[in-house]
């Protein structure tokens, strides 16, 4: 009876992924089907051939992905690949993404986990050898049968056409072979190589604002906006920002607008600095300003200060994840301020920071300090409140249809009663206002929402500009849009075309959103190449919008896209073998009592490192104790590659310091191999204790050939 009990929750644990596609698309995902069933069978013999004590790992390893998947599939709309293995690491990320466990399909994941521990609790009989046999070659028979007919309905999704760790599996393959056998750099486009200025403009003159606000809303598509969906043509979806709509009224919206890829960090390079955020996982363009400052002085913050204007930076999360400390700063901001600049508690938990209702509000009163001050200034905003695991009580989430719509529902009544509260406050009729989102967190409707990003401009010319933009534009549009408005000179670093300009030629765009490049040219060719190598070409009007309706398979566009990704990721990179990269600069660091969490207590945001293969890397610290109990203060360095701790690196012992002296480390190591998301820990403690950070430099060293 037992045997039978385990049986019966092993087929569940091993084919609840197919059954709940089945249920819910039908005979629609036939490939994906394939793929659910083979890889469901692969674990079903995997687990009544082992030994009990590796089937319990097996299981555990199989439902966590399948819960994990499903989690990034509801929020992000793609399937996880391996570089988000990254995210592992960092135990900021994984406790604040799931905090409270507020799962996006509860019910089903219940059943998945309840069903793997009891066949996980009951042993079972061991079948035949020649079950074993024949059910290898059924499992190698559905998989090589979708390897087969992948190509004809690789007009579908991603999601559509893979179980999520056949999906991995695939990923992490072909980005192997991707890295032994890089395709050849291609000449650039000119529309993805150059700013385009040469086109009308619809101002008179230099714009009448003296002061630039930019509204990033965290993960919003531009679907969400009625009116914005209606020109593209999108039928209504559950969840509209009807009261930010009826806010801007009289805004220039801009329906056909891109984001270029996932990662806050990605966007706000690409909002910031006038450039493509990179086709690929590889370390964000943002980290590499570091190694390559005379770009990083051509980001719109740098070049604001440079022209007179104040530049700050206020954000609803911590800034310490994804180093925003110190990329804004580098970026040219002059105040860089995270939820510490915020006294107003939530009124709810949440994890992530200050909720939207809360931010905005402080937001207000930020710029009502720097209206006070007569100055002309500049400032960014970001929310966090529509990250997983949102930001909404529990109350209010049971009245709408999921956790993120009712968190959506509440960041339009922020932002809308914000706006509101800047017209009142007289800061519309001097401002130049940009309402955009960092990515988008996608639909089911379509895979290409995830490339859709939010375009709203609102100016005192408001008369002088047209309700509905056309034409093809991005984020990588926001700083020359900025700067032409303002009539100020651009440096040939930027890329891009003006809001402000009428263009009466294609757009070239690209994105890189849920394992798919998307290209589109100015002879409105559209091409999209998934991670899996399928490819298809057509000709569209723009990069977003429904597939062309002869979307055929493409050979030779593909190598053309990557060899084109490749050359746009690479851009910052120098020729120099030698680059440094700066994690201090005087700044004070109070230390704990005692230290509970290598990460949390870290003084240093040096994280996610990538060092090459035959590279030396030089580590200098300086550091001066402002503040030191009796006995001193003595730091300690752990070094991490993922969040593993390595010991094959010698790190010298720190001196003991008192109040006023200074402390000096350096140490050097070689790397045979290349090492990626490498972490430095830089930690100490002490009552009262605070030191100030003089220096923290890694310079990385490449051998030549």
């Amino acid at each position: 009876m037992k045997n039978i009990i385990a049986s019966f929750f092993l087929l569940i644990a091993c084919f609840l992924p197919a059954v709940w596609r089945l249920v819910y698309q039908g005979l629609g995902e036939p490939i994906g089907l394939l793929s659910d069933l083979g890889c469901g069978l692969g674990i079903l013999l995997l687990s009544l051939f082992s030994p009990h004590w590796v089937r319990i790992p097996v299981l555990i390893l199989w439902v966590l992905a399948q819960a994990a998947a499903r989690e990034l599939i509801l929020t992000m709309q793609r399937l996880p690949n391996w570089q988000d293995l990254q995210y592992l690491a960092d135990p900021e990320f994984i406790a604040n993404s799931t905090s409270g466990f507020n799962l996006s399909s509860p019910y089903l994941i219940g059943v998945f986990i309840l069903s793997t521990l009891l066949a996980c609790c009951f042993p079972t009989r061991r079948p035949g050898r020649q079950w074993l046999l024949r059910g290898s070659a059924v499992c190698v028979a559905l998989l090589l049968a979708h390897t087969v007919v992948n190509s004809r309905f690789d007009k579908q999704s991603v999601i559509a056409r893979y179980n999520p760790m056949h999906w991995f599996a695939v990923d992490s393959l072909t980005s192997a072979l991707q890295r032994q056998s890089l395709p050849d750099a291609a000449s650039l486009p000119t529309g993805l190589n150059e700013l385009e200025l040469d086109a009308p403009s619809l101002l008179a003159k230099k714009g009448r604002a003296k002061n630039v606000l930019i509204v990033i809303l965290e993960g919003i598509p531009g679907m969400y906006h009625p009116e914005i969906g209606k020109t593209m043509n999108m039928a209504s979806t559950d969840i509209e920002m009807h009261r930010l709509a009826a806010a801007t009224s009289e805004a220039m919206l801009i329906p056909d607008f891109t984001a270029h890829s996932h990662q806050t960090i990605r966007g706000l390079y690409s909002i910031l600095c006038g450039d493509f955020s990179k086709l690929s996982w590889d370390t964000p363009k943002a980290f590499e300003l570091q190694s390559n400052p005379a770009r990083a002085q051509d980001c719109l913050p740098s070049l604001m200060s440079q022209f007179g204007w104040s530049t700050h930076f206020l954000q609803a999360a911590g800034l310490g994840f994804m180093g925003k400390d110190r990329i804004m700063p580098r970026m040219g901001f002059q105040q860089v301020h995270g939820t510490e600049w915020f006294t107003e508690p939530n009124p709810y938990p949440f994890e992530w920071g200050v909720v939207d209702k809360v931010f905005f509000q402080g937001a207000a009163k930020y710029i009502a300090q720097l209206r006070a001050k007569k100055h002309p200034w500049m400032l960014t905003l970001l929310t966090v409140g529509t990250h997983q695991p949102y930001a909404v009580p529990d109350d209010v989430a049971s009245h709408f249809g999921s956790r993120k719509d009712a968190t959506v529902d509440l960041l339009d009544q922020a932002v809308a009663e914000f706006i509101e509260q800047l017209r009142r406050d007289g800061v519309l009729k001097d401002t130049l206002v940009i309402i955009t989102s960092d990515e988008s967190h996608g639909s089911p409707l379509a895979d290409w929402v995830s490339s859709w990003g939010l375009g709203m401009v609102l100016a005192p010319e408001q008369k002088r500009l047209p309700r509905i933009k056309e034409g093809g534009f991005g984020l990588v549009d926001i700083t020359a849009s900025v700067l032409d408005y303002l009539q100020v000179k651009m440096p040939p670093t930027l890329i891009g075309r003006s809001f402000f300009r009428v263009y009466d030629t294609p757009r070239e765009m690209v994105s890189y959103t849920t394992s798919k490049r998307r290209w589109h040219t100015v002879d409105n060719r559209r091409y999209e190449c998934a991670d899996d190598g399928r490819c298809r070409v057509g000709t569209a009007p723009s990069l977003l919008g429904p597939p062309p309706a002869e979307f055929v398979a493409d050979r030779d566009g593909g190598p053309r896209l990557a060899g084109i990704a490749r050359v746009l990721d690479q851009k910052l990179l120098t020729d120099e073998t030698t680059k440094t990269l700066q994690f201090a600069n005087g700044e004070r660091r109070k230390l704990p009592e005692k230290i509970t969490n290598e990460w949390g207590d870290n003084l240093v945001g040096a994280q996610y490192l990538d060092f090459p293969a035959k590279s030396k890397v030089q580590v200098a610290i300086r550091y001066t104790a402002l503040k030191a109990p009796p006995a001193g203060i003595q730091l300690k360095l752990l070094v991490k590659e993922w969040e593993y701790t390595q010991h094959d690196i010698p790190i010298p012992v720190f001196p003991v310091v008192h109040k006023g002296e200074e402390g000096e480390v350096e140490f050097e190591f070689a790397n045979p191999k290349a090492r990626q998301y490498f972490s430095f820990h830089l930690l100490g403690e002490g009552k009262n204790a605070e030191i100030r950070m003089d220096e923290f430099n890694v310079t990385i060293d490449q051998e030549e050939g």
